[in-house]
């Protein structure tokens, strides 16, 4: 059974399926359409818990799924959508006990993705070049991830360089990705990964053709990813009307080493 505890983020879902986010203060207070809900009253309560405002209105509090927590987030850059993070994790073998660096920190959702499949014993770096990002994905970071110690969080440019060495896999969400493949060839150990995310065919078309060129990189891939929800309510069973469809595409290649 999980408690909620003082500082933590919960999700309040009324039965239309709208959240409400915030985190639990002792002594604080939830304001909705003059009703109220006391912090106090969650605290020590079970996740999950059906909860009713001051004048009888009815919702379910839940700590977020870092789905629902990358949604509703304060953003500095904008951040990846779930579906991709998913796909990102999957297309990029992201594993236990990997080091993974990523570039940029943005607002930190792919960063927690990452950390959560490395696990403890793997390690996430993560180069941002703007201090404001930064410091907005540190504190997003904080709220899922508080005792993150096998994060760095680095201030630097990866198209001017990479420090580490023998890394296993390069992820990047930055808008010319390309600049960074002669640095991926120095730091991603033989049989790594170098995984980057774009929103544009032309970006598409340029990253491609410099993998490609590169004797380093291979098997190099490229996909867009769809996600199409659907209602099911009895006999009323059609698309959602409204649909996150395109958000970008991610290219793949594989860092190989040639026989002299």
């Amino acid at each position: 059974m999980r408690l909620f505890q003082d500082g933590d983020r919960v999700h309040l879902v009324d039965p239309s399926d709208r959240e409400y986010a915030f985190t639990l203060r002792a002594g604080g207070t939830f304001q909705f359409s003059g009703e109220m809900l006391r912090h106090n009253d969650l605290i020590g309560k079970e996740d999950g818990i059906e909860v009713f405002l001051s004048r009888g209105k009815r919702f379910f509090a839940f700590s977020p799924t870092l789905a629902e927590y990358a949604l509703k987030m304060p953003r500095g850059a904008q951040i990846i959508y779930p579906k991709d993070l998913g796909l990102m994790l999957i297309l990029g073998d992201v594993y236990p006990g990997a080091v993974v660096l990523e570039a940029g920190t943005g607002s930190g959702s792919l960063t927690l993705a990452l950390l959560r499949m490395v696990g403890e014993k793997g390690k996430v770096i993560s180069y941002e070049v703007r201090e404001d990002f930064a410091e907005r994905a540190r504190k997003n970071i904080a709220v899922l991830a508080p005792f993150s110690e096998n994060l760095q969080l680095k201030s630097g440019n990866v198209y001017e360089r990479i420090d580490e060495r023998g890394l296993d896999r390069i992820i990047l969400d930055l808008p010319e990705p390309w600049q960074v493949v002669p640095q991926a060839v120095e730091s991603l150990r033989s049989g790594g990964i170098f995984l980057c995310f774009l929103p544009t065919v032309p970006q598409v078309m340029k990253v491609v053709e410099i993998l490609q060129a590169c004797p380093e990189f291979k098997f190099v891939r490229t996909v867009e990813s769809l996600l199409r929800t659907w209602t099911v309510d009895g006999r009323s069973v059609r698309p959602d009307h409204r649909m996150v469809a395109h958000t970008g595409f991610l290219v793949s290649a594989r860092r190989v080493t040639r026989r002299a």
